[in-house]
């Protein structure tokens, strides 16, 4: 890191661009710099840091933009000065870990400088970049450097070069940050095509003093003009950048003398109806070109740009462009959104609503794809945080949405890639299938040699698939497979699903209308395509189950429907309060089909349909079996899980920590090893919301590594 002189950084706080820093950083910071050594460490050169702040002030850049680049580029400042900062002050640390996390995107960018993932980096930065200011202090400090890039080395200048070329003059144009959009792409151009560079310059130097005379002639006669038609107006003549001039020369394919623009004034004035007289006062004085008129200011560019432009025959029959805009146009034309230092995310409550829309706009514009003047492709709906952008090992970037899995990663990837994988590490970190990918996540595929794609992928529950083009990628793999083994594959995860319901035994020809099936058979190659999951079938199940609530007897009137005690998650009908508890036998949870049963001294107990015990005691004494349904205020239902597994390490706490990810309440948990078998066998009393989470729960356990059981028990 270099090293600049600490009476440098002290003459630094008496300039005007840093006065309006708040009293106590600016006074702590000269106390620290009175008794600091007499070089201190920084990021930037001295030269380097003070051009980054001045360009920084030309933007009207606010106290906490100045103060976060300082304490970004003098680590010794910030640690010595404010060492609890995201404490004392969370938008200026928010500011620096933006400026820290950017390091990230130019790292990859090293990694691969003639690369077209240009675009994905792009989006890369604006994704982990929480606080949007941070992005023009990135392009003030890459132009202060670009202006000192003269004195580096060649390789080096020219990677800086790239840098720009890639990721901020894209950054500024999609801003309209002009007069930081053409240095940037000028000072680019003259490092990585110095020739052209040279030869268009040699071209306009000699030209200049001759054009310069001609546009003071110019602005005279056209001052004039407004004054006798009574218009106010403010005439400057504005130079041609050579990169502008360069790039339409190619667009064009004419050469320099053919260009309309080579000399231009700029017509401001105070508002829009001025604007269109000035526009008749030109026309009226000079002959205009029709093919090269532009109004902006009724159909503005995407980046907010507006303002009049036409050319015109001038003087001695050369031609010559004109923009007429207003002050407020012009401001904005030079800063662009940087003119709005107000648009850092969370504003105030009485925020206006039009400057809230002013932010949402600059998200989507920042996303667009496409270079040059305009954006290709119009606005995206979706703005940066509904996006992630995860890292290949070699640094591509792959965009993905939001809650994508690892699993989505290798299928955006290729299909082949996404069909072979049997694992993941994510920053170096071997993961699950499943684990959830966020921004700036580097992630390494590791796959078979044989694609062996797996069904439950498809299964929504167990979480493997976040994106609908993977799981159409696998569901298209199965559909080649033959119907025989898509029938087979079908029946063994719908009994899988039951056997750890307890509905193994259970007849699905009544569910195969509800599921648009001709047989049985249909119904299973549904399931193992994953049109139809087995939590849904499991469900129907117990819907069908449901014994059909009693015909109201006559003439009596029908019985009142009271609920056990106001915290009872069931209704019992026909009978006052009575004490409910369900059984012990069975526990049957929410969604379940159920029926209760009256004991001589425990009240109604309450059982699943299809529970053995409950059998056999209706079979008994059938007049003590009471209706009973679910009610709406159910607070939770204890289940008995029992899992068994290989036993290895860690696996207590995988299986508790996806309890608790499933938001489920363990109420008790035994263990024990299976005796010369290398196995283990966990009982647990769990408290779920109803069947489907009870469901999914049980899905979750069985795709553990090492589970080769997770059933609810009888």
């Amino acid at each position: 890191m270099p090293q600049i002189p600490s009476e440098n950084l002290r003459e630094l706080f008496d300039r005007p661009v840093l006065g309006g820093l708040p009293p106590a950083l600016r006074d702590g910071a000269r106390a620290w710099l009175a008794s600091a050594p007499a070089m201190v460490e920084c990021r930037l050169p001295w030269d380097v840091l003070a051009d980054t702040l001045d360009i920084l002030g030309g933007l009207s850049a606010d106290a906490e933009v100045l103060v976060a680049t300082l304490w970004y580029d003098v680590p010794a400042l910030r640690e010595q000065v404010v060492p609890d900062l995201a404490a004392r002050d969370p938008a200026i640390a928010s500011l620096v870990e933006g400026q820290k996390a950017a390091a990230q995107v130019w790292a990859l960018h090293a990694e691969h400088p003639a690369g077209s993932n240009t675009e994905g980096l792009r989006r890369l930065l604006l994704a982990i970049v929480q606080d949007l200011r941070v992005v023009p202090i990135l392009l003030a400090r890459q132009l202060a450097r670009m202006r000192a890039a003269g004195d580096l080395p060649d390789e080096e200048r020219r990677a800086l070069a790239l840098l720009t070329r890639d990721i901020h003059a894209p950054l500024a144009n999609r801003l309209g940050i002009w007069q930081l959009k053409w240095e940037l792409e000028d000072l680019t151009f003259r490092f990585l095509q110095p020739d052209t560079y040279r030869q268009l310059a040699s071209e306009l130097d000699g030209k200049r003093i001759e054009r310069e005379r001609f546009i003071e002639r110019v602005k005279a006669q056209l001052r004039e003009a407004m004054v006798a038609h009574g218009i106010a107006a403010e005439i400057s003549g504005r130079p041609k950048h050579i990169y502008s001039i360069w790039r339409k020369m190619q667009r064009k394919q004419v050469p320099m003398d053919e260009l309309y623009d080579l000399r231009a004034v700029r017509v401001t004035v105070d508002d829009v109806a001025a604007c269109y007289a000035a526009l008749g006062v030109v026309h009226a004085l000079w002959a205009p070109i029709p093919s090269e008129f532009d109004d902006y200011i009724a159909r503005p560019k995407a980046n907010d740009y507006r303002s009049l432009h036409t050319a015109v025959v001038g003087p001695e029959g050369r031609t010559l462009e004109v923009q007429i805009r207003t002050h407020e146009m012009h401001a904005q034309a030079e800063l662009g959104v940087a003119a709005h230092w107000r648009y850092k995310e969370g504003g105030s409550k009485g925020a206006d609503r039009s400057f809230e829309r002013k932010i949402a706009w600059m998200r989507r514009l920042l996303e667009q794809s496409g270079e040059g003047d305009t954006l290709g492709g119009g606005l995206e709906d979706e703005l940066a945080e509904d996006r992630v952008y995860a890292l290949t090992p070699k640094g591509e970037v792959i965009d993905l949405p939001q809650g994508a899995t690892v699993l989505d990663f290798a299928y955006h990837v290729h299909t082949m890639v996404g069909h072979r994988t049997r694992g993941a590490k994510v920053n170096g970190r071997i993961v699950q299938l499943g684990h959830t990918l966020r921004s700036g996540d580097r992630v390494e595929i590791l796959t078979a040699k044989i694609a062996e794609p797996r069904r439950d992928w498809l299964l929504p529950a167990n979480g493997f698939l976040a994106s609908g083009r993977a799981r159409d990628k696998v569901r298209a793999w199965f559909h080649k497979l033959d119907r025989a083994n898509n029938v087979q594959a079908g029946r063994e995860i719908l009994e899988r699903e039951l056997r750890r319901m307890g509905q193994l035994s259970a007849d699905l020809a009544p569910l195969l209308k509800r599921f648009h099936a001709d047989s049985v058979d249909d119904l299973y190659v549904q399931i193992a395509l994953g049109d139809v999951g087995p939590t849904q079938v499991g469900r129907a199940l117990f819907e069908e189950q449901r014994p059909p609530a009693p015909a109201a007897p006559s003439p009596r009137p029908p019985p009142a429907r009271r609920s056990a005690d106001a915290g009872s998650s069931f209704t019992v009908q026909g009978v006052g309060n009575l004490l409910v508890q369900l059984g012990k036998c069975c526990q049957p949870v929410a969604g379940e089909p159920i029926a209760g049963y009256l004991t001589r001294s425990r009240g109604v107990t309450v059982h699943r349909t299809g529970c053995a015990a409950f059998q056999r005691l209706a079979a008994a004494n059938p007049q003590r079996v009471l209706p009973v349904e679910w009610g709406s205020g159910a607070g939770g239902y204890e289940a008995d899980v029992q899992l068994t597994a290989v036993d290895r390490k860690w696996l207590l706490k995988d299986v508790t920590n996806l309890i608790a990810q499933q938001d489920v309440h363990v109420l008790g948990i035994h263990s024990e090893p299976l005796r010369n078998s290398g196995r283990v066998r966990f009982r647990l009393r769990l408290r779920v919301a109803d069947y489907a989470q009870l469901s999914t729960l049980l899905g979750k356990l069985d795709a553990l590594p090492g589970v080769e059981e997770a059933r609810r028990s009888a």
